[in-house]
């Protein structure tokens, strides 16, 4: 009975096509028998606060989970806190307090601005601190495999041990250096490939360091396995769609395939999408230009928490989006003109009976949504697609051809819509 259930809300679910990252070309989703679909999504280094472009990113997520829930699909979603590494550290020692008092700050911020944004929490947010015990069970098990290795007491993960390194990116392994070359940091500042073995343990040498005493040796994990640690603590070894920034593309991604097939033997995940770069005035963000714009600066200016979350979705996730004010206040324009028409068309006026063009047009509202947001979440083109049907609708309301009946069918698919965006009846 329970298969049969299970069945007919697979037969039910909506279908659903994207780019994704990892097979190079559009892929329709298929879960096979899943009913509840596993997605990991990089959250926030939490040693700063996230600026406008990040959120673009979190929003491109979130949009990714609730149109995945409006086609029929259950989502367990998990999102990382990362809470220690070299920048953290770093950030904290220069403003003399602990790193867990930094991020602490950092994770409240930024759990406040999901809220103004009407970004559902995911089912999980786990820090990296919390994920250690399975971080240590990862690399013992990597070092029984002789994918990994000690050298000065830190450990490192051999790229040239798995076989398929860099299939997400698309690394030519043939150009790979014959020279053994480690890189011992987190993050680097420029966008190349680190061609090396990369770091996974830091032994612990500077005791004003957050160190861990383990089997392995006394250390902090480096950033790249920290997310397959959080990924096992709550998820397992296996998810159905990872997502992060395009910027994860470069490394972070194919370490955390290496590391979690390494450990587990398996496939790790099918599907794998990336949110491309916000600009602003067509330049990328940063502290040395001065152009970092956060969600404060934009309520600051008179901005509704609405418009701000509108315009960050209003555009194709994986193409690159330039913020200005002008534009701003072009798409600002179009959200509030469309809210003014949809009022009006879900007002009721005691009219009876509706003109027979009326029903036809209002069936078209939801197929045309999913054609679009089907089609590779184009947030873009499904809401100017619903735009000009209410428009048409809206032009008909006014010369009195709605029934009050047809306004509550509206108000009903335009409110199943808005489970998706978010922009309409939301405050």
């Amino acid at each position: 009975m329970e298969n049969d259930l299970n069945q007919q809300i697979i037969n039910n679910k909506k279908s659903i096509k994207f780019y994704n990252s990892l097979s190079k070309k559009i892929d329709t989703l298929n879960f096979k028998e899943n009913t509840e679909v596993k997605m990991f999504t990089c959250g926030p280094s939490i040693y700063r606060k996230p600026h406008i472009g990040n959120y673009r990113t979190f929003l491109f997520e979130d949009i990714l989970q609730r149109y995945l829930e409006y086609s029929g699909y259950k989502v367990k979603r998990l999102m990382n806190f990362t809470d220690i590494e070299d920048k953290a550290i770093e950030e904290a020692r220069l403003k003399g307090i602990t790193v867990k008092e930094l991020t602490q700050e950092i994770a409240i911020l930024f759990l406040e601005d999901l809220k103004l944004l009407n970004i559902k929490v995911p089912t999980f947010i786990v820090r990296s601190t919390e994920a250690i015990e399975e971080i240590i069970c990862i690399i013992s098990k990597l070092l029984e495999k002789e994918h990994a290795y000690y050298y000065k007491g830190d450990i490192y993960f051999d790229p040239t041990k798995f076989k398929g390194f860099g299939k997400l990116y698309g690394i030519d392994m043939t150009k790979w250096p014959k020279k053994k070359i480690r890189f011992k940091r987190d993050n680097y500042s420029y966008n190349m490939w680190n061609l090396g073995d990369f770091i996974l343990w830091h032994s612990c040498k500077d005791e004003n360091y957050p160190c861990w005493d383990a089997p392995i040796g006394r250390g902090w994990p480096a950033w790249n396995v920290q997310d397959p640690g959080i990924i096992l603590h709550s998820l397992g070894t296996k998810v159905d769609i990872c997502c992060g920034g395009i910027d994860n593309r470069l490394m972070h991604h194919d370490y955390n395939i290496a590391i979690m097939e390494s450990y587990s033997g398996e496939d790790f995940c099918p599907y794998w999408l990336h949110g491309h770069h916000l600009f602003v005035d067509g330049k990328k963000m940063s502290k040395r230009k001065k152009n970092i714009l956060y969600i404060e600066d934009l309520i600051e200016n008179g901005y509704s928490t609405k418009e701000i979350r509108f315009f960050l979705i209003y555009s194709h996730y994986s193409e690159k989006m330039n913020f200005t004010y002008r534009k701003f206040e072009k798409v600002s324009k179009k959200l509030n003109m469309f809210l003014e028409m949809v009022s009006n068309l879900i007002s009721k006026k005691n009219i009876e009976y509706s003109s027979s063009e009326v029903p036809k047009l209002i069936e078209t509202i939801s197929p045309i949504f999913e054609k679009n947001m089907g089609n590779d979440l184009n947030v873009k083109n499904a809401f100017d697609n619903v735009f000009e049907i209410i428009k048409e609708l809206n032009s008909l309301k006014m010369d009195g051809k709605i029934s009050d009946k047809d306004s509550s069918r509206i108000n009903d698919i335009i409110h199943r819509i808005d489970e998706v965006l978010k922009v309409i009846f939301t405050n």
